[in-house]
């Protein structure tokens, strides 16, 4: 018990630095945090303090970190580097940001390469090693973009602090800028992975996929520790994604070999997904997941989804199946039902995800580049 708390209170250490150095920047507020226990140890935090509403949302996101992490976190800590490598954030941040700036579609490749990695043998960056037969010749990762970024990043990490900082925190870090550089809000991201030795493509199998049913897809996720209420805040991630159009021209031609569309499909939006993907058309032409919010992180995806406008079949399941259809409602605050706030459950499954099956302690290592294991 009394490494619990000890666990706990210096969680909200780091929490204090963050406040103090990302909430309280421009403000005057004086931030207490007092925690109590309840029965068989279950902390409560209460936070004492003004804030905007935007500073609430990154300050629950905060506490959901610490949570998360202790129940979760498999040795992955906030502050990990905080004495060996201050500096990391900064420098992942800073790649990240000049990356994006050069080029957009930079933002959603690093987020679906983190997603992709970490439903493969875990977060280990084993998606960035090269080789005949590694996870990147593999059919579902062959579009991903941004390893150049993870790179750079690494180059200027291997500079300043030889030998700390794991390519699998980079790529972790790198997810949640990709965010924060499209308009959603951060979360504070635990450290201590280690780099993974095995990259085998064939191990990308179970990856999720764009033509999923539900029922697929909640078991994919359930097989990784994440609930149905994950899955679809994840897939949120659509809202600044694109997708080739031979990923779903099936669904406006020739669906189920109908000869005809998918009835699911918003019929005034047919003649769009038609027009951007004629048939026998360009297959690797790219589609904007989330029509009318390219490049803009926030709900509008789940609203594409109630109005028919799902693009990939996977993510037009989530309205189709009511199962899943009643986590969209909440994320678009329909009447009558409990309210999920995107940007607060988004980085909540986040933390969720960057924890599963890391290596740390003396697993793995920790690359002298993010291509090649030592």
């Amino acid at each position: 018990m009394f490494r619990y708390v000890l666990t706990i209170y210096i969680y909200l250490f780091f929490i204090d630095l963050y406040i103090t150095s990302h909430l309280n920047t421009h403000t005057h507020t004086h931030t207490h945090i007092y925690i109590y226990f309840i029965s068989k140890g279950i902390p409560i935090f209460i936070v004492m303090g003004s804030f905007s509403h935007n500073q609430k949302q990154t300050l629950f996101i905060l506490l959901l970190a610490t949570l998360i992490t202790l129940a979760v976190g498999q040795g992955t800590r906030l502050g990990f580097y905080r004495t060996s490598c201050p500096r990391v954030e900064t420098i992942v941040q800073s790649a990240v940001q000049t990356a994006i700036r050069n080029n957009a579609a930079i933002a959603p490749g690093l987020l679906r390469m983190f997603f992709h990695d970490c439903f493969v043998n875990g977060c280990d960056a084993s998606i960035l090693i090269d080789g005949s037969s590694s996870e990147k010749t593999a059919g579902p990762n062959s579009l991903l973009r941004g390893f150049e970024v993870i790179d750079a990043a690494k180059t200027q990490l291997e500079a300043a602090c030889p030998g700390v900082v794991s390519c699998a925190d980079i790529l972790a870090l790198a997810a949640r800028d990709s965010v924060v550089q499209t308009g959603g809000t951060g979360w504070p991201v635990p450290l201590g992975r280690r780099d993974g030795l095995v990259s085998r493509a064939a191990d990308t199998a179970n990856l999720p996929a764009f033509n999923d049913p539900i029922n697929v897809q909640i078991r994919k996720f359930s097989d990784k520790g994440l609930n149905t209420q994950d899955l679809v805040a994840l897939s949120g991630a659509h809202t600044i994604g694109t997708a080739a159009c031979a990923l779903f021209s099936y669904r406006l031609y020739n669906y189920n070999n109908t000869n005809g569309p998918d009835p699911t499909i918003d019929a005034a939006f047919l003649p769009t997904l038609r027009g951007l993907c004629p048939n026998g058309g360009d297959g690797s032409r790219r589609v904007d997941l989330d029509t009318g919010s390219v490049g803009r992180f926030d709900n509008s995806y789940y609203a594409n989804l109630r109005n028919r406008r799902g693009v990939l079949e996977s993510d037009a399941a989530l309205w189709n199946d009511p199962t899943t259809q009643r986590f969209v409602q909440r994320f678009l605050g329909v009447r009558g039902l409990l309210g999920l706030t995107f940007n607060v459950e988004f980085g909540r499954s986040m933390i969720k995800m960057g924890n599963i099956e890391v290596k740390t302690g003396t697993q793995g290592q920790i690359r002298r580049v993010c291509t090649a294991v030592n």
